[in-house]
């Protein structure tokens, strides 16, 4: 047996599956593509997480659109991050290429063009169903990671859910949490200080500047209601097919801040909402976080344990994330050893930093005596990949350096007239689109302070009426007692007695 028929038999078996599976390329060896030595995904494995990662240009993000395509085949619904606004023409069917044709014949894989169940979301102005959620949802702990609260401020924020709790004051935007930490330092600081203890002015001014630089970031928009019911995004078509959730992102670059709080809330709504699931032929649900290491460039530490958590915990959910990224090394040691798939797309040595991060990225793959792996990342074409998956039993498919399948829709981005008919046919955004503004702390508590000023009114013109009526008493008896006395004095019997007096004088 030749090597190549070798290497063909070992790709072959290393890839048998007897449950359902998504076939990604085919297999190469010394360039070139081995018809039908075909890599394969198993959907039971698809919850252990993964990453695509690879230089700019080499087809990292048609990748992640293959995978979203066959997983929506497949009945699984996807959810997608859509950073670059690349993305959206998973709508439409492919258009055909005769370079697409040469490509799948050499896979040994028909190429059929094909349009998929599309939902457009956003966070932003953007056109799409809102995506939202209260800050009351978040709670203490969660909001106080997001804006990398010190362990003080952290202690001042659950303090003030807590009376929010305990007055029924509900917290649904940053204009009610703003007025409730304005409250707790001014007109309510006595009531807070007995209920709860002293609240540090300091404190409290340094996490209004936090949340305003929360708010600069659009994070304004994003808290409020109608939250986003994270059910919505498992629904199937009529055909059975899993929707494609694509989350437009492309005017939030700038503001990692809102990416990553958004990202962290919805993972933690996930988690909290699904059922366990346990082992299962299939996952529930698969995201795709694309532009990854915007979630973790500016996540503090505790930000970054509180996702490495809901990474570990969210697979037993049927959940499967995956990380897109140029390089492993922009994600976390403790996520990148979470991950069971890794697609690798070529890396560029044009430093010696590159070199070395080369060097680290091969050693994250089971060796191969058909592959000097840190020649390969450097020697792959556009659409080529190192794939290693976990087969059905939860062990490494053997490393294949693969001829990546084409997307089966279009590879370029909608036209604005293609997403406003998207949008018209949505069964979502009339749930999500209109904007609801119901009473909540910002107004109760308004209401509560008008209510004391206008007692604390009432009650000092009662004190200033009875000054006054005092004064009045006061005058009143003074008056009477002059009264008598002039009385007395203008008397007849008086007068009289005077002139008597005088005569006696004058004789």
């Amino acid at each position: 047996m030749s090597q190549t028929e070798a290497f063909k038999e070992h790709i072959i078996q290393g890839n048998l599956c007897k449950g359902s599976y998504i076939t990604v390329g085919a297999a190469m060896l010394d360039g070139q593509t081995i018809t039908g030595a075909h890599v394969n995904l198993p959907l039971k494995t698809l919850n252990r997480h993964g990453l695509i990662a690879g230089a700019t240009g080499t087809g990292k993000t048609k990748t992640l659109q293959v995978l979203a395509e066959n997983l929506s085949e497949k009945g699984v619904p996807v959810l997608l991050m859509d950073m670059k606004g690349d993305l959206s023409g998973i709508a439409k069917a492919s258009e055909g290429h005769p370079k697409i044709d040469e490509r799948h014949a050499k896979i040994g894989l028909p190429f059929e063009p094909k349009d998929f169940p599309v939902e457009l979301l956003t966070l932003s102005e953007q056109n799409g169903v809102r995506l939202r959620a209260t800050v009351s949802e978040f709670g203490p702990v969660l909001f106080s990671r997001i804006i990398d609260a010190t362990d003080a401020q952290a202690g001042i924020i659950a303090i003030l859910f807590k009376y929010c709790d305990d007055k029924s004051l509900p917290l649904l935007d940053l204009k009610d949490f703003k007025k409730v930490l304005q409250y707790a330092t001014d007109e309510g600081k006595e009531e807070i200080q007995d209920l709860y203890g002293r609240i540090s002015t300091a404190s409290a001014g340094a996490i209004l500047r936090k949340v305003v630089q929360l708010e600069q970031q659009g994070a304004d928009i994003f808290f409020g209601e109608k939250s986003f019911d994270v059910d919505d995004l498992l629904r199937l078509d009529d055909n059975g097919r899993g929707k494609i959730n694509i989350i437009r992102l492309t005017d939030i670059q700038d503001r990692p801040q809102l990416f990553s709080t958004f990202m962290l809330s919805l993972l933690a709504e996930i988690y909290s909402t699904f059922p366990e699931q346990g082992d299962s032929d299939q996952p529930e649900l698969v995201i795709f976080i694309d532009e990854a290491h915007l979630i973790f460039k500016e996540a503090s530490k505790a930000l970054h344990s509180q996702i490495e958590s809901i990474v570990k915990l969210i697979r037993s959910k049927g959940v499967g994330l995956y990380f897109v990224t140029q390089n492993p090394t922009d994600v976390p040691d403790g996520v990148l050893s979470q991950l069971g798939l890794k697609i690798q797309h070529a890396l560029r040595a044009f430093t010696a930093k590159d070199r070395k991060a080369i060097k680290l990225t091969a050693e994250n793959y089971p060796d191969s005596e058909y592959y000097d792996t840190k020649e390969v990342l450097t020697a792959l074409g556009t659409g080529e990949a190192l794939v290693s998956a976990l087969d059905e039993k939860g062990r490494p498919t053997p490393l294949a350096a693969t001829m990546m399948r084409a997307p089966m829709s279009r590879m370029d981005i909608l036209t604005d007239a293609e997403i406003e008919e998207i949008n018209r046919k949505s069964a979502l955004a009339p749930k999500y689109n209109d904007t609801v503004d119901r009473e909540s702390a910002y107004e109760l508590l308004n209401a509560k302070i008008k209510k004391a000023e206008s007692e604390e009114a009432k009650e000092k013109a009662k004190e200033e009426r009875a000054t006054v009526s005092k004064s009045s008493r006061t005058s009143s008896r003074s008056n009477t007692t002059e009264k008598a006395i002039i009385k007395v004095l203008t008397s007849a019997t008086v007068i009289r007695g005077v002139l008597g007096i005088l005569g006696k004088l004058i004789k």
